[in-house]
């Protein structure tokens, strides 16, 4: 069971908005909508995604993460590292 399966349902309705968004960019692109407007739609969606990454960070470190270091050993030495791996990912985008 992941992190996350709690708040599957939200997480998928908000990728769903992300999604709409996405679409909507591509239809300001389309229809040549001012650089400025969809640059701030993107900078909109960007932020979205974000949010739901450090959702999905904040649930692996709370559930995956702290079940592993309260077992132990090598797991919980690799569970540690990859979220840090993961942290950075976040950080550098």
């Amino acid at each position: 069971m992941h992190g996350y399966s709690g708040d599957k349902q939200a997480y998928l309705a908000r990728l769903r908005r992300i999604e709409g968004q996405i679409r909507g960019l591509q239809r300001m692109v389309d229809e040549d909508a001012y650089c400025i407007d969809v640059l701030t739609q993107v900078s909109a969606a960007t932020r979205a995604l974000q949010a739901v990454a450090l959702g999905l960070l904040e649930d692996h470190i709370g559930h995956c993460v702290a079940d592993a270091v309260s077992t132990g050993g090598p797991e919980a030495e690799a569970k540690v590292k990859e979220a840090s791996a993961a942290i950075a990912r976040l950080v550098r985008s």
